[in-house]
């Protein structure tokens, strides 16, 4: 029989439905019962796309010995970390300080007030891989809980309080030259061999790689050389999806040889505008390539009828890790004919494969030697790699395909417009600028409620939260649009969010809170970048950017007391705050571009030349703050509040950009 969450809009919480255990929705009926009945709660929070979790379903909360043993001595409570970002937040940092790790499924055991005491990640069915089995972990937390209750309630009063403080303020004074701080902290991190910062496990970390960008486009060759070395290994890795477009949530090695074969949106959207970005830099038209198969897969595979991008898709099929990607060595020639020998060569393949006696296809084998060997010009190659991953996409769409999280999220959602708007104007392809317009205008028509945008959306049913990571995000995906377009209504969008975080998210004490509401261990302020931009960062950078735009300067100083109030962390610790130092490098490097229209000639040239730290204004004089006073048919070019004399040809203006950038790259 099906539980509450049956319910449920989540897919992760309906994967879950149908479990004997007596699962809660986070809510407070669940706490209402704990607290009435005495019994801790069974925290489990996990995504729909999370392989461990479906692990852990099919070893624990299917059986029903687990299950007896679960709702006779606890209030079960199932959390989709996607759509509660702020309890997931939370708890992580909880869970973190019990066990000194982190991740999926996470597994903690609450007071009835909702203070944790005891967790785990995945914990096996029977005692393995140096962790106790579930059962076990159930027998003796209910057996403490009944005979140590106090000293257990002590104890997580004082976690909570610790936790608490973490979520308060680090203000400090920000230390001269702090971009080359950070630079040189990259450096020290970086893996020269392999790109990329660390080693295994190896995430892409796609906001640093948009800081190199930023960095590298103003002439700091570290960061450039940082950014080439690692887009080249990461598609030409396993970690890149060399058939079907897109990239693997990580890898599991420090080569991006084997992934962990998740695909997310956030990752997805931040690459493609990476390689995008990089190809307008550096010229290499295999960026270009891999902007481009990302963009698709995620047209192709991601995006719902009526324009919203899906959340992400699964690792597993026929409850196999990998099944989908991998190949071996009959199919190949089976697809490919008397093309198979060349491609074998381009994708490494062999008979004994690289993972598991199968092959996970890398790109590692130069292309121009290969086009030499086929007798190939540049396009003819392009063409020929073309044909060959077309075949093997059509025979691998055949298979039976992941499962695909189809809730759509207005911050990833964000992150996806920003990305199809930049491809649409640096590319000059109007499908994908389509494709940007029908985003927002379904975003905007459907998740935006009693001044917010909503969290979640699926299936026509929205979800009631809405957090900073939303309007932040979104409105820097509008403001994108408004640059490829100058359609004044994107901008006037960005700005309505922006108001909006003002109005229910600031923190007087400097900075932003996450959610509209605090949950038992306090209102949530996450100002750590994970694999996308904190709320925090990413508000600071809409609030710089607009503040000039409309003439706010209180907007800037909000905005700059939000990277103040983490001026310890951003200095200590640049990996973990790059967002905050790009909404830094915004407010310190960043300027205007400024057209008043009618300048057919210089809007034109200004839309399509690539200045990723120069927003692009275009309107009638009497359209923005911005725009009022300057001369008609005449482009201004503005840094800080400052503008230098206006111009009326392309070539003045190519002098005034070099004269304001002049270590940066102007095409």
């Amino acid at each position: 029989m099906p539980n509450r969450l049956s319910r449920e809009a989540s897919p992760y919480l309906l994967q879950h439905a149908e479990n004997p255990v007596d699962w809660y929705p986070w809510g407070e009926e669940a706490f209402a019962r704990a607290q009435q009945e005495g019994k801790p709660i069974f925290l489990s929070v996990g995504y729909a796309t999370c392989h461990w979790c479906h692990v852990m379903a099919r070893e624990s909360f299917e059986d029903p010995e687990v299950a007896r043993l679960l709702n006779a001595h606890f209030v079960p409570v199932k959390v989709d970390r996607e759509e509660r970002p702020d309890v997931d937040h939370a708890y992580m940092q909880a869970l973190q300080a019990l066990t000194g790790q982190g991740g999926w499924p996470m597994s903690l055991f609450l007071t009835p007030e909702g203070k944790p005491f005891y967790g785990g990640t995945y914990f096996p069915p029977t005692d393995r891989y140096g962790l106790p089995s579930f059962r076990r972990v159930l027998e003796a937390v209910a057996e403490a809980w009944t005979k140590r209750r106090n000293e257990i309630e002590t104890h997580a009063a004082a976690l909570a309080q610790r936790i608490a403080q973490a979520l308060t303020n680090r203000p400090g004074d920000l230390p001269p030259q702090l971009h080359a701080k950070a630079l040189e902290a990259y450096r020290q991190a970086f893996d020269p061999q392999h790109g990329g910062f660390g080693g295994a496990p190896k995430f892409p970390n796609a906001p640093a790689l948009r800081y190199l960008l930023l960095q590298a486009w103003l002439g700091e060759a570290a960061a450039g050389e940082m950014l080439r070395v690692t887009l080249d290994r990461m598609q030409a890795g396993g970690v890149y999806d060399q058939v079907g477009g897109g990239f693997h949530r990580y890898a599991v090695d420090a080569v991006w040889r084997v992934p962990h074969f998740e695909k997310m949106l956030y990752d997805n959207a931040q690459l493609a505008r990476v390689y995008l970005g990089a190809f307008r830099l550096f010229g290499d038209a295999r960026y270009r390539r891999t902007a481009r198969e990302t963009l698709d897969y995620l047209l192709r595979e991601m995006q719902d009828a009526a324009g919203g991008f899906y959340a992400a898709q699964d690792a597993e099929s026929e409850g196999e890790e990998g099944r989908y990607y991998v190949w071996r060595i009959p199919e190949l020639r089976a697809v490919l004919g008397a093309d198979f020998e060349a491609a074998a060569r381009y994708f490494g393949v062999s008979d004994a494969g690289n993972w598991e006696g199968k092959n996970i296809l890398e790109a590692r084998y130069p292309e121009p030697l290969l086009a030499q060997e086929l007798g190939l010009d540049a396009a003819g190659f392009e063409a020929w790699l073309a044909s060959v991953k077309a075949r093997l996409l059509e025979a691998r769409l055949r298979r039976v395909r992941p499962l695909t999280d189809d809730k759509i999220l207005a911050d990833w959602n964000g992150l996806a417009l920003a990305a199809f708007a930049e491809a649409g104007r640096w590319l000059g392809e109007a499908r994908y600028l389509e494709a940007a317009r029908k985003n927002a205008e379904f975003v905007l028509g459907a998740l935006y409620q009693d001044g917010l945008l909503r969290h979640a959306w699926r299936r026509g049913r929205l979800g009631r939260h809405a957090y900073l990571s939303d309007q932040a995000h979104y409105g820097l995906g509008l403001l994108a649009l408004f640059e490829a377009t100058g359609e004044m209504r994107w901008l006037e969008a960005a700005r309505v969010l922006a108001e909006g975080i003002l109005e229910h998210f600031r923190d007087p004490e400097g900075g932003f809170f996450d959610a509209l509401e605090a949950n038992p261990l306090g209102r949530p302020k996450d100002v750590f970048d994970g694999a996308w931009p904190s709320g925090n960062a990413a508000a600071a950078e809409l609030l710089v950017r607009l503040a000039r735009l409309y003439d706010q300067p209180e907007w800037e100083a909000v905005a700059f007391a939000a990277i103040q109030a983490q001026a310890r962390g951003v200095a200590a610790h640049p990996l973990a705050f790059v967002g905050l130092l790009t909404a830094h490098l915004w407010g310190e490097a960043g300027g205007e571009l400024v057209v008043v229209r009618p300048a057919p000639e210089l809007e034109a040239w200004a839309r399509r030349e690539f200045w990723p730290l120069v927003t692009l204004v275009c309107g009638a004089q009497d359209a923005l703050p911005v725009l009022e006073r300057r001369a008609v048919g005449a482009a201004y070019l503005c840094r800080r509040g400052v503008c230098r004399l206006g111009v009326d040809t392309v070539a003045a203006l190519r002098t005034e950009l070099a004269a304001a950038y002049p270590r940066a790259s102007i095409e």
